[in-house]
Formats: C-alpha cells, structure tokens, sequence
C-alpha cells in the first residue's frame, strides 16, 4: 500500500471543480474502471439525497445503476437524510415519488435498500419511513434500528453483520430544539445503547466483519469537525464501536466522500455527497477526503473489505483495502 500525499484539483472538463486529498490508496492515477470482486458481498453506500433530482442527484442515480450493474450489488444502504428540507409527512407523501421511486429507476437498483434515519428525516414524520417497508418492495426499514446478517457469496459460512441505527437520540441539544424535539423525545437512547451492545457482542463465529450505519459521523474533516452533534455521538457510541472491535462504522450528514481511520479504531467511511457537495480537508488519521457528488461501493470477502469512490460522472476517484 502505498503512502502518499497527493491533491487533485479537476477542472471542470473532468470533475466539474471536484477536490479531492489521498493520503493513502490504492488509486493509480487514471484509472476510471470499477475493480470487480464476483465472489464478494458488493453493495453501495449514499446518503443525503432526496432533492426531487436536483443538485446532481439525478446524474448520482445514473452512475449507481451503472456501477449497481456492474459489481452486481445485493443491496443499497442509505445514511440518512433522505427527503430534504423536512422529510415527509407520511407514507403517502409525494416526495416517495418525486425524490425516491422516479430517480433510482435502474433495474438493479430495485434491489434491497436498507435506510437509517437523518436530522432532516426527523422535522416531520420519521415514522413514516418505516411505514413505507410495507408499501414498497425494497425499501427496507422494520424500524428506526435494526440489524441484518448477510451471508459473503464466495464463503456462505462467512457472515456480515451489520447495524442501522438512529444516532438523533444521542445528541442532548435536539431534545430542546423546535424541529427535532419533538420526535426526539419519543426515543429511549439507552435501550437503543443496549440493543447495540447486545447485537456487536454476538458470540456467532461464522461473523468476520462488523458494521455499523449511523447518520453522524464520529470524525469529519469539514467544518462540522467539532461541531455538538458529532462530538455527541461519539462521546455515546465510539466506546462501545471500539469495545466490540467493529470494523467500519459509515455514516453521512456531511455531504462529501471521506475516508478515516484512528489509532484502534473503526475506519469511519462518510458517504453523504448524494446530491449536495461541500467542503472537505484531510484530518489526522484521514486517508481520503472529496468534496465531490458521488456514493462508495463496497466489496466484502472473508479476509478483505474493498472501498471504491466513484463519482457522478462514473469516474473512480480512490480505493482502498481494509484488512482482517
């Protein structure tokens, strides 16, 4: 693996004034073909998205089909955020069409989605998003937190373990702020911490990976870095990701591509560039970080986790290998 330090700034011919800071990958310079791993559990992770195909959402959506198709992906997880300004209001809303089932119209898209829950999704009817498991085929949220076991294709007895949580209930300001409050109030964070703790501790030895899905990071190169919410978040939760030796934890809300890891630790994966790009800077322990409209593809093996960040023009701008 190389260790390098390397800026690209693309013109608006080619990245349409992307920024993107590598400090280490396995990118070569160039390169724009997706590697493809037929025997791995290959999804995708987006996040921030719902805009009625604004701000490049729709353009993001094409290139998911594509790369869907291409790696064969089993499955979508959104990281929240995903009908902005205010969510929806019900199940019925007509955002369900406008920002979700008339965007993501690729057949291979129509596979599975498995959502978590942003700060936007709660100024209006959080609720109505796990109502929607029982009118849509493949959006797929039993509740505000949830877990699944997905088997690795090429090694059936290796199993993938990953948790969708709610991260809003562990931030104490939103109990008292007029948007958030008032579905906030309705959640008991500590039975979630519980139920999170009771999950990652499963003895099963057929898991070789654990992941976990949440809306806010824990570390952010952007100026959201030290901001209350994701300074929350991890004060509740990184102890119990590191307690249990989970692998990656992926989350959105700041909408760039970044890739972090800190001493004994998860890697930290941000994948909230959907549909609105802002800024991003590489931070200690920072190995990627893109201001840049696009999504990650993942590609699980046994003994290996491969990350890719493809952009809304399909472009491959960095992989990684994440190592057992």
């Amino acid at each position: 693996m190389k260790a390098l330090i390397i800026l690209f700034l693309f013109c608006n011919s080619c990245f349409a004034q992307s920024q993107v800071w590598i400090a280490d990958s396995l990118y070569s310079q160039g390169t724009d073909t997706i590697a493809l791993f037929p025997k791995a559990l290959n999804f995708i992770v987006m996040g921030d998205w719902g805009r009625n195909g604004a701000d490049h959402q729709r353009e993001v959506a094409v290139q998911m089909g594509k790369t869907a198709n291409r790696i064969q992906s089993q499955f979508t997880i959104s990281t929240g955020d995903n009908f902005y300004p205010s969510g929806v209001i019900s199940e019925w809303d007509p955002l369900w069409r406008y920002s979700y089932e008339d965007i993501y119209t690729d057949f291979r898209l129509q596979w599975d989605w498995y959502p978590v829950l942003g700060n936007h999704d709660y100024k209006s009817n959080p609720e109505a998003q796990v109502k929607y498991s029982q009118i849509s085929r493949r959006w797929r949220m039993p509740s505000r937190y949830y877990s699944k076991l997905f088997s690795i294709p090429g090694d059936t007895a290796s199993k993938v373990l990953i948790l969708f949580i709610d991260t809003n209930p562990f931030i104490p300001k939103f109990y008292s702020n007029s948007e958030y409050g008032p579905n906030v109030k309705t959640q008991d964070s500590t039975r979630q911490k519980k139920w999170i703790e009771k999950e990652l501790s499963q003895k099963d030895p057929r898991i070789k990976w654990k992941i976990v899905v949440g809306h806010h990071p824990m570390y952010t190169g952007s100026i959201r870095t030290e901001d209350y919410d994701v300074q929350a978040v991890r004060y509740s939760l990184d102890p119990i990701l590191k307690k249990y030796k989970v692998d990656a934890y992926l989350a959105g809300h700041d909408h760039s591509l970044q890739h972090i890891q800190r001493a004994e630790g998860p890697h930290y994966i941000i994948s909230g560039a959907a549909s609105e790009r802002t800024w991003a800077q590489l931070i200690p322990g920072s190995k990627m970080a893109a201001s840049a409209y696009g999504f990650f593809s993942f590609a699980v093996l046994p003994q290996t986790l491969i990350i890719q960040a493809i952009d809304y023009e399909g472009r491959v701008i960095y992989r990684n290998e994440i190592k057992k």
